[in-house]
């Protein structure tokens, strides 16, 4: 066996360990070996924190939906961080009619920055944070809350809901949230939770850092740091948020930011990857294994030309056979049949590019990593 052939057969073991090995191991072992919480409802008093830059179209109806809450209306108060917003934002704000609704406007410093100027205006129990576009179900805060019934929660998180798209891309991207979502329940069921939901999170007080300016995923670095004092992450898939859904185009500029807060989580938490750590493997295995995906992968397409006659030609035809249908998709119409199997080849192929794409982070400053994500209009749930 050549040494082509052995760089062939490591790196599809590596990328079919991260794709299906780990999230199916880790599937037996949640079923197996559970580790529930307490969980009982007891009135806190929450602020809810929304960062926000220039979000008129969204802003009314994410008051609304909050205020229409099933929680003691004298327990909450609501707390928009307007980060430099240029257009209606603030008056919108300013003039909602709820004495509960306050608004702290801030000059542009993201939202790492936004959220903890937000914190230290602040005095309740409970801290539960939201972006401004997702619509929360009125259960979804009370059920938050229900979870710090355990002293050992520090964290919370909701479920996000896509709601339907209308195209087949969106849909293959919805798809792939739900994949994430499965694996994250599992790693919930272990109690290995590797962060949070940024559109719908609560954290106790006392485990809400303040969050350095250029971190890129704070709904990872606030539970990590949670974890390290001894705390909990819990997922609440009862509690949820609802969005709309996102094209293949803005789901890429959302990885790549995301991806690229991988990087940074590991240079603020390395113990991360130190063996010793009981998330080591879950770490390794999602998240330090994504970032690695892109390199397989090429490692895969470059030891393919080394392979002993006639694996060489049957893999490298398959291989074009794959990236052609990612590159054939974007041209074919809707609905064309062929559509339903380049598609989902093609959000792979260009979702694992976002992680190759997300090393920016080492000479760009992360801000501009930062993309506004566009979203269409949903079916009617």
């Amino acid at each position: 066996m050549n040494v082509s052939t052995v760089v062939f057969l490591a790196s599809v073991a590596f990328v079919l360990y991260v794709l299906i090995g780990y999230p199916s191991a880790l599937a037996f072992f949640a079923k197996r070996f559970p580790r529930p919480i307490v969980k009982r409802f007891e009135p806190h008093r929450i602020t809810v924190i929304v960062p926000v830059r220039n979000g008129e179209r969204w802003i009314r109806a994410k008051l609304d939906s909050l205020l229409a809450s099933d929680y003691p209306p004298d327990l909450i108060d609501i707390l928009i961080v307007s980060d430099g917003s240029t257009d209606s934002t603030n008056q919108i704000v300013a003039n909602y009619p709820d004495s509960r609704v306050r608004l702290l406007a801030l000059p542009a410093g993201g939202k790492a920055t936004a959220v903890t100027r937000a914190v230290e205006q602040t005095s309740s129990d409970i801290l539960v944070l939201t972006d401004v576009r997702q619509a929360f179900d009125p259960q979804a805060i009370r059920l938050l809350v229900a979870c710090f019934a355990d002293p050992k929660v520090g964290v919370v998180t909701g479920e996000l809901v896509i709601r339907e798209g209308n195209t087949q891309e969106e849909f293959n991207t919805g798809l792939y949230w739900k994949y994430e979502k499965w694996i994250r329940r599992n790693l919930n069921r272990v109690d290995a939770m590797l962060g949070v939901t940024g559109s719908i999170y609560a954290a106790r007080r006392e485990a809400m850092p303040a969050i350095p300016p250029e971190i890129l995923l704070d709904d990872v670095y606030v539970p990590f740091k949670a974890v390290f004092a001894g705390y909990r992450i819990y997922f609440e898939d009862q509690a949820k948020a609802y969005d709309l859904p996102t094209s293949l185009h803005s789901e890429f500029r959302r990885k790549v930011r995301t991806q690229a807060g991988v990087y940074q989580i590991i240079r603020y938490f390395p113990a991360l990857l130190w063996p010793g750590n009981r998330r080591f493997i879950h770490f390794f295995s999602h998240k330090f294994g994504r970032l690695l995906l892109p390199f397989a992968l090429i490692a895969i397409f470059v030891s393919s030309f080394g392979l002993p006659d006639p694996w060489r030609w049957l893999v490298l035809a398959a291989e074009a056979c794959w990236y052609g249908a990612a590159f054939l998709d974007r041209w074919l119409p809707e609905r064309f049949p062929l559509k339903r199997l380049t598609a989902p080849i093609r959000a792979f192929v260009v979702l694992v590019a976002a992680a190759f794409c997300a090393l920016a982070v080492f000479f760009l400053p992360a801000r501009t990593l930062w993309k506004e994500t566009k979203v269409s209009e949903a079916k009617a749930a």
